[in-house]
């Protein structure tokens, strides 16, 4: 038997630049692509500063999840990708207010580049119609 899946856009998260979805919602989650901090409206890299890219990846990651019916309260696992691992802690700072306990699961990787060379991008699985 297949699950059905529902695919998720909204203007107020930055558009794919490539061929997957905002957020799919397959049964009772929903899974939302990695954001970056881009702003929504002007298309343009928030700012150079990590913990402004951070908010803006995780306002993006609220923006989509709220699209589907859902909230940050909602999330039970995030993949934080980061371009240099000295920053975990500014990073941590300010995804730590957009949680509130208990926190999701998290695994936190530093990898070699990010799309459009942002130093942050962040991915989540949460609960859907709870």
């Amino acid at each position: 038997m297949a699950i059905s899946k529902k695919q998720i856009n909204t203007i107020k998260a930055p558009a794919a630049i490539g061929p997957y979805s905002q957020g799919i919602v397959a049964g009772n989650l929903i899974f939302v692509s990695g954001q970056i901090p881009v702003d929504p409206g002007s298309g343009n890299i928030v700012s150079d500063d990590v913990q402004a890219q951070t908010r803006q990846s995780l306002e993006n990651v609220k923006a989509v999840l709220e699209a589907a019916g859902s909230n940050l309260d909602n999330v039970v696992k995030a993949t934080v990708f980061i371009a240099d691992m000295e920053k975990f802690g500014q990073i941590n700072a300010v995804y730590e207010t957009f949680f509130s306990a208990p926190a999701p699961a998290r695994a936190c990787v530093e990898v070699a580049r990010l799309p459009k060379d942002v130093q942050v991008e962040i991915e989540v699985v949460a609960l859907v119609g709870q």
